[in-house]
C-alpha cells in the first residue's frame, strides 16, 4: 500500500475508536434509580450520537428530552428527544431558542426527578442563554477567536455572560439530581471548561476574567465588564459527573494502527496547544532529521492548537498544521503529515483537516501558489483543495480534540 493509503487506515481507526456509544452506555449503567421522571438534555457536536446511545440504553425511562447540536449533525429522529440544530462556533438565535427549551424542561423538577445531561465539545456556542444582546455576544466570540485566546480563556469569559454556563444550568435543575456524562474536548479534561461547565462549579474567578481581557487588550462595553466581575457558582451538591473519552483515545488507537502497518510509533504528546503553524513546522523538522533511519516510523500528537487570524481566507487549525508541514517536508520521499479534527469539521469549513506529502509544496508552486502567502492569509482550505489535500469525512458523531501524525515509509 502507499503511504496515503496507510494514513487513511489510521485516520478511520482513530475516529472509530472515539465514538461515544459504548462509553455512554457504560456510564449509564451507573445511573441511580429514581422515583420520579427522567429527562435528558444533550448539548455539543456529539450531542445527537450521545442522545441516540442514551435512548438505546434507557428507552422508555426517558420521559422527555432536548438535544442541541451543530447544523447538519442531526442524523434522524430519536424517540422521546426533540433535536435542534444551532450555530457553532458563534452563537445564533437557534442556539438560544433551543437552550431555552432545555431550561423549560428542567424548570419545575422535583427532588425525585433526574436529569441525564450529555455534554460534548461545542456546547459553549450551542448551549447558550445570554445575559447580553446576541449581536454583542457574537462580536465578543469573534474577537476571542481572532486574538488567539485558547478555549479555557474563552470559556472563562463566556461563563460570566451566560445564564446556563459555569454551573448555572445545574442550579436551574435543582432540587432534581443531575447525572452528567462528558465527552472531553479540552486538554486535561477540566470539567468546568468543557462546554463552559454548565453543570460543574467554576474554578476560574472574576480576577482571571479581567486578566484575560487585559492580556489580549479586548475592548468590551461597560455592561460586559460589569458582568465579568460577577462570580459564578463555586459549589454544586446535585451533580454526579462521568468523563467518557478524550484525545488520548485517538492517539492510543493511532499508535496501535501504525504498529499494525509496520511503522515504529513514537507518541509525542496529547497536550499540544500552541499555534497551529508551529506544530506543522515542528513535525516537518522531525521528518527531516529522521529521513535516514532506515525504517518506517510515525510520530503521533494530539491536542487543540490555535490560529492567529492575519488574513481573510478560509481554513482551520488542522489545515494550517498540514500546510505548514508541507513547506518543511518539501521534496522528501514517502513522507506524509495529516492533521484532523475528531468532530469532522475544522474551522468554518466542510473539511475535517488536511493531508500533505513531500510533493505538495511543489504541486502548489507549479500552480503559482506560495505556502507562505497562503498561511499569511489563513487560506489553507483553498490551497489544499488545489492538490487533493483536504480530508472530508462529514460529521463523525464525536468530538475529542485533534490528532496530527507524521509518517515516513521505508
Amino acid at each position: 500500500m502507499t503511504i496515503r493509503e496507510d494514513a487513511s487506515i489510521i485516520m478511520k481507526a482513530a475516529l472509530q475508536s472515539a465514538q461515544p456509544d459504548v462509553a455512554v452506555a457504560k456510564a449509564l449503567s451507573l445511573l441511580p434509580e429514581n422515583a420520579g421522571k427522567t429527562v435528558l438534555v444533550a448539548c455539543g457536536k456529539a450531542a445527537w450520537q450521545m442522545s441516540k446511545a442514551a435512548e438505546d440504553f434507557l428507552g422508555d425511562r426517558i420521559s422527555d428530552g432536548v438535544c442541541i447540536t451543530k447544523y447538519d449533525h442531526v442524523m434522524g429522529e430519536i424517540p422521546h428527544v426533540r433535536c435542534y440544530e444551532a450555530g457553532h462556533p458563534v452563537v445564533d438565535e437557534n442556539s438560544i431558542n433551543a437552550t431555552r427549551k432545555a431550561e423549560e424542561l428542567v424548570a419545575d423538577l422535583k427532588p425525585e426527578d433526574l436529569v441525564v445531561f450529555l455534554i460534548s465539545g461545542g456546547g459553549s456556542a450551542l448551549f447558550e442563554d445570554p445575559r447580553i444582546p446576541l449581536a454583542e455576544l457574537q462580536d465578543i466570540t469573534k474577537k476571542l477567536l481572532a486574538c488567539g485566546a485558547d478555549i479555557t480563556e474563552m470559556n472563562t469569559l463566556r461563563k460570566r455572560l451566560s445564564n446556563v454556563k459555569g454551573g448555572k444550568f445545574a442550579k436551574a435543575c435543582a432540587p432534581a439530581q443531575v447525572f452528567s456524562i462528558v465527552l472531553s474536548d479540552i486538554i486535561g479534561d477540566p470539567l468546568d471548561m468543557i462546554a463552559s461547565g454548565p453543570a460543574y462549579p467554576d474554578s476560574a474567578t472574576a480576577e482571571d476574567a479581567l486578566r484575560i481581557v487585559k492580556k489580549y487588550q479586548l475592548d468590551f462595553s461597560d455592561e460586559v465588564m460589569a458582568l465579568l466581575q460577577e462570580e459564578t457558582p463555586k459549589h454544586l451538591d446535585n451533580v454526579t459527573t462521568h468523563i467518557t473519552g478524550s484525545v488520548k483515545q485517538l492517539c492510543t488507537t493511532a499508535i496501535a494502527e501504525c504498529e499494525k502497518l509496520g511503522y515504529e510509533p513514537h507518541f509525542l504528546t496529547a497536550s499540544m496547544g500552541c499555534e497551529a503553524k508551529e506544530v506543522g513546522r515542528f513535525l516537518a523538522a522531525i521528518a527531516r532529521d529522521h529521513q535516514d533511519d532506515g525504517k518506517s516510523i510515525a510520530y503521533i500528537c494530539g491536542g487543540e492548537t490555535v490560529v492567529r487570524l492575519t488574513g481573510k481566507g478560509l481554513g482551520g487549525r488542522n489545515q494550517e498544521i498540514a500546510l505548514a508541514a508541507a513547506e518543511g517536508i518539501d521534496g522528501l520521499k514517502d513522507t506524509l503529515v495529516f492533521s484532523l479534527a475528531s468532530d469532522g469539521t475544522d474551522g468554518p469549513t466542510d473539511a475535517t483537516g488536511g493531508v500533505v506529502t513531500g510533493e505538495t509544496a511543489g504541486q502548489l508552486r507549479n500552480k503559482g501558489i506560495l505556502i507562505s502567502d497562503v498561511l499569511q492569509n489563513n487560506d489553507a482550505y483553498h490551497a489544499l483543495k488545489e492538490v487533493d489535500g483536504l480530508i472530508i469525512t462529514g460529521p463523525t458523531g464525536t468530538n475529542v480534540n485533534d490528532i496530527s501524525v507524521l509518517m515516513i515509509k521505508k
